[in-house]
């Protein structure tokens, strides 16, 4: 299987690995440091340098356990050594806008009580839906409020792996559902905006809440079924 760097060290930007499968125009790589698509974040944009030979990543894709590299040029040939790099830029903005989501969902669990049923996010903007009937009064006034003071509060966020048996005991990740982690999955990873959100994660993130920026909820929908959607944006 591909190892995700990421999941360790956000902040890595490039790294050489090794081609290991080629299918028409994608390659599986031994190591990446691209962000595969998943958990309502896009995959990581750049490109792939190998001797004699370059290509842009256009996509990273998981089937059927491996992670596929989607390439706009004829890829380089199993064994060939490569240099992948990411749109630093573009992941930077995605880490910004992940973190803002959780902060986003800890100020909405802590205050009312009600927890997320969906996301997806572009850089700099992102959308979630929460279990709410009806949203209070000034809602969105008061949550931006409180989520821009816990950006200035500049909390750490701390990533970590705890063993499955101890995650799902864990009553600060119970309201991830990681007992709906498949079972394959021994080593649960944590993300923890240290004194006000914990969940189990796969995502990149920001190391502390300063880095966000300025957060704005830009509209409030009604999904029916009581999910109401939440849409912001970060400057």
């Amino acid at each position: 299987m591909t190892e995700l760097s990421y999941l360790h060290d956000a902040s890595l930007t490039s790294m050489e690995t090794t081609v290991v499968n080629v299918d028409g125009d994608r390659v599986e790589l031994a190591a990446t440091v691209f962000y595969v698509h998943g958990g309502g974040q896009p995959a990581d944009h750049g490109h792939l340098e190998w001797s004699g030979g370059s290509a842009s990543v256009t996509d990273v894709r998981k089937k059927d356990g491996a992670v596929w590299h989607h390439l706009d040029a004829t890829p380089p040939a199993v064994g060939a050594v490569v240099t992948g790099t990411i749109d630093a830029e573009r992941r930077m903005e995605l880490m910004r806008t992940h973190s803002a989501m959780h902060v986003l969902c800890g100020v909405v669990y802590n205050r009312f009580g009600v927890m997320s049923t969906g996301n997806n996010m572009e850089p700099l903007k992102a959308r979630i839906d929460f279990d709410f009937g009806t949203l209070p009064d000034s809602f969105a006034d008061e949550v931006a409020e409180a989520v821009n003071a816990e950006i200035a509060a500049d909390r750490a966020i701390e990533v970590s792996f705890l063993p499955r048996d101890s995650a799902v005991e864990d009553e600060d990740l119970i309201r991830t559902k990681v007992n709906m982690i498949p079972e394959t999955v021994s080593e649960i990873r944590v993300v923890d905006i240290v004194g006000l959100d914990k969940q189990a994660d796969g995502g990149t993130h920001v190391s502390s809440t300063g880095q966000i920026g300025h957060f704005e909820i830009t509209k409030t929908e009604s999904k029916g079924g009581g999910n109401k959607r939440i849409r912001f944006q970060l400057s």
